[in-house]
Order: C-alpha cells, then sequence, then structure tokens
C-alpha cells in the first residue's frame, strides 16, 4: 500500500490547482458531519455502495488505523478512484495493494465485458480460485511489460492501431468517471 501511497501524493502534487479544490470538495461532500474525518458509512454512502469500494479499501486508505480518513488518507482514495486502480480480489475480495496476479487470457481479449480476473497473491499461491482451465496467470508488473513488448514488436501501423484503441479506451473512461489523468 505504501506504493500507492507515493504514487497518489506524487499525482496530487502534479495536479493542476483546479484540480486540487475539486479534491479538496470531494472530501469535504464525503464529510457529511463535516468533522474534518470520513467514516466507513460517509465513504460507503458517498460511493453508493458501488462495486468500487468495499470496506477493504477503507481499512487499507486509514493508514493510522483509527477508523477514519483525514484528507492525507483521502488524497490517495482520490488518486485510486481518479486513476482507475480500484481493484479486488475475484476470489477473496480484498482490495489489491501490490503485486497481483491477473489471467492472461482474459487480460488480452478482446470482449470488452470478460473481466481481466485480478487475483491477490495469496489467492493465487494457495490456489484458492476458479477460472477457467486453462488460464495462464502473469503478475500485474510481467503483464505491463509483456504489454509493452508486444506494441513495439508490432509494426508501426499496429502500433499506431494499439495506442490509438489505448487512447479511445483513456478518453471513455475519463469521460466516464470524470477522470483527471495526467
Amino acid at each position: 500500500m505504501e506504493e500507492i501511497r507515493r504514487a497518489a501524493e506524487a499525482y496530487y502534487e502534479n495536479l493542476s490547482e483546479d484540480n486540487k479544490r475539486h479534491a479538496r470538495f470531494i472530501f469535504s461532500d464525503m464529510d457529511k458531519n463535516g468533522d474534518g474525518q470520513i467514516d466507513l458509512k460517509e465513504f460507503m454512502e458517498y460511493h453508493n455502495n458501488s462495486a468500487d469500494t468495499h470496506p477493504s479499501l477503507f481499512r487499507a486508505l486509514d493508514k493510522n488505523n483509527n477508523g477514519s480518513l483525514d484528507f492525507e488518507e483521502a488524497k490517495v482514495s482520490y488518486y485510486i478512484m481518479q486513476s482507475g486502480r480500484a481493484l479486488f480480489c475475484k476470489s477473496c475480495n480484498t482490495f489489491l495493494t501490490d503485486v497481483y496476479f491477473s489471467c492472461f487470457q482474459c487480460f488480452s481479449s478482446n470482449d470488452s465485458t470478460v473481466s481481466t480476473y485480478e487475483i491477490c497473491c495469496d489467492c493465487y499461491g494457495g490456489k484458492k480460485f476458479t477460472h477457467h482451465e486453462d488460464a495462464i496467470f502473469c503478475d500485474n508488473y510481467s503483464l505491463l511489460s509483456q504489454s509493452r513488448s508486444l506494441a513495439l514488436a508490432a509494426s508501426p501501423e499496429k502500433r499506431r492501431n494499439v495506442l490509438g484503441k489505448i487512447s479511445t479506451i483513456l478518453d471513455a473512461a475519463n469521460t466516464a468517471a470524470g477522470c483527471i489523468i495526467m
């Protein structure tokens, strides 16, 4: 989780002043009782108990384990939501804070309705998951590296096509979630 906190801090420091005000507005909007802290109930209600939130995410965000989030802890939540990094293990439903595994076939599927099937190291290592029989799992860092290698190995025309698709996906994500990706 510390790597995510570091990324969130770097992300926040590079936001425009308008986007920093937006992050502060979201914090204030979540803090229904105005005490300068966001408790689990406020957090879940703000996110409408959506699939992108789970008590395990709140617990991971609560660095000092006091049962609430101050603005510094909430900045990490802002980064996670804006970047699409709210990933949960498909087996045990815990927030994925570090290295995790994804099904390569699902990840590389052209079918946008197919989940990339992320699972935590404990579930993968302990074989505590059920997925299709011929699944090949890669950790998130290897998958990113392999994806980049495949893109670079493609002809310039195919590479432009792939980069165009990635750009379209990012544009759609920005529009759908109101993201601020730099």
